[in-house]
């Protein structure tokens, strides 16, 4: 009853030691942890992966999504789209040419009445003529030339403004799809790293167990501890299969963002290892987000198409010139004995001016409203701005912060590890204590989880100033 009793205070203690010295579960990459949920059912679904596994480079991740990623290939289509616009609009611009026949059987024919006592019908009864055959023919070709309309031109120009926004758009894309990619491959890099410090605590913790059982068993060792030393295995263990559990969430989440199939099996080749930018060159680059940002710039072109459309509301005020040519053919007969019939063939040149006078006050209408769609572009497009510099200044912070604790935590582990070293001579010369040998263990362990997600956190925050000051950006 004692021991068990023992043992209880043990693992509460230890419990409550452990949550203020040791990973838990906040130590999963931003994300992640959203996907826990999936874990169970992918374990019971019992998936196969792919028996070749695909190793990937970051770069070569990133090209990867670059080719496969779902949302790149949308703009890439609306890309396509913006071009097939352009030659629309020039081909307002260019003649038309139209052609029509027409058949008509006449089941009753129109009639002419002639009035009486004329001199076409001098009786005083109006004489009803018919008009017409039961068969009518024709065919005509029609050609029109737009010579002045103030819509065209500004069509064609609002069609160039508007594959450039599109192609801003696409840029914009690629550049999250790339920042996803980054995000998403370091946190794969994290969770390995996460894994790999774990272990080593458990095979510490387990060492000094079976060290501990056996200095039990000669006497040399309290009950207390060797309870304590098992109670740290039993609280390493779960930790670790938690770090597993991340790490195969945060490889779905990377071949989601890769366009790749759940089930392939992916290697990454690169480590999870501090990639400084100078503080001078992200102070220089900085200065330049508002002239590189993908999405400033989209919205930038955007204001251009609706400046343009104020124009073209306006063009409603002008006249319209066209010149048209028209060739006709004509039939008319009351059988079918077509080498027969007479033919009429007519043509004509003119020009058409079309002018509005009045029209209700729609065109001022819809010029207040393009004026007031401007404005509204405008003022997001300031809010936009002033938000990337707050991007900026806070994705530089946080690359600054974490810079300081990965310098922090690399003399920590240094420390801890030494530390470890000492406590493992001084237990083993009867100098030191068992908990003191744990306290020792436990810290470099804790220091080295906490290197590992300073040094994520600096690239996480790497990523997202480089998409919003277009640094080493497509």
């Amino acid at each position: 009853m004692k021991k068990i009793i023992l043992f209880l205070l043990i693992l509460f203690i230890s419990k409550n030691y452990s949550q203020n010295n040791f990973i838990t579960q906040d130590y999963i990459p931003g994300g992640i942890s959203s996907l826990s949920s999936q874990l169970n059912n992918e374990k019971a679904n019992n998936i196969k992966l792919s028996s070749k596994e695909l190793n990937l480079s970051l770069n070569e991740a990133i090209s990867m999504a670059l080719e496969q990623n779902k949302d790149v290939l949308v703009s890439n289509e609306d890309l396509k789209k913006s071009e097939a616009q352009i030659n629309e609009a020039y081909g307002n611009a260019y003649p038309t040419l139209n052609f029509e026949a027409q058949y008509v059987r006449n089941i009753k024919k129109q009639a002419l009445f002639l009035p009486g006592n004329s001199p076409f019908n001098p009786d005083p009864t109006p004489i009803k003529l018919e008009l017409g055959t039961d068969n009518n023919y024709s065919a005509s070709l029609t050609l029109t030339q737009v010579l002045f309309s103030a819509k065209v031109n500004t069509a064609i120009s609002i069609a160039k403004e508007y594959s450039h926004y599109t192609e801003h758009n696409a840029q914009s894309v690629r550049q999250d799809a790339v920042q996803n990619v980054k995000k998403a491959y370091y946190g794969v890099l994290f969770t390995k790293k996460i894994i790999e410090v774990t272990r080593q605590g458990l095979e510490l913790a387990k060492a000094t167990y079976e060290n501990l059982q056996k200095l039990y068993k000669e006497g040399m060792a309290s009950e207390f501890d060797l309870l304590r030393a098992e109670v740290q295995v039993a609280n390493t263990e779960p930790r670790l299969s938690q770090s597993e559990n991340n790490y195969v969430l945060a490889k779905n989440a990377l071949r989601n963002v890769l366009g790749l199939d759940i089930n392939q099996e992916i290697n990454l080749t690169d480590d999870l290892k501090l990639d400084e930018v100078p503080l001078n060159v992200v102070e220089e680059e900085s200065q330049q987000s508002l002239q590189r940002n993908s999405l400033l710039l989209g919205l930038q072109a955007y204001e251009l198409i609706l400046d343009k459309n104020i124009t073209i509301q306006k063009s409603d005020n002008y006249p319209t010139l066209a010149a048209f040519g028209n060739y006709q053919y004509q039939t008319q007969d009351d059988g079918f004995k077509f080498n027969q019939y007479n033919t009429l063939n007519t043509a004509m040149v003119g020009v058409t001016l079309t002018y509005n006078i009045f029209n209700g006050l729609q065109t001022k209408y819809r010029i207040e409203q393009a004026i007031i769609e401007k404005d509204k572009t405008t003022l997001n497009r300031k809010k936009l701005e002033d938000g990337i510099k707050i991007q900026v200044d806070e994705a530089k912070l946080r690359m600054l912060e974490a810079k300081k604790r990965v310098d922090a935590q690399a003399r920590s582990v240094e420390q801890a590890t030494k530390a470890v070293s000492i406590a493992e001579v001084r237990f083993k010369n009867g100098l030191g204590t068992q908990l003191e040998l744990i306290d020792s263990q436990v810290a470099l362990t804790s220091t080295q989880i906490n290197k590992a997600q300073a040094v994520y956190d600096y690239l996480v925050a790497r990523a997202d100033w480089e998409r919003a000051s277009g640094y080493n950006q497509l």
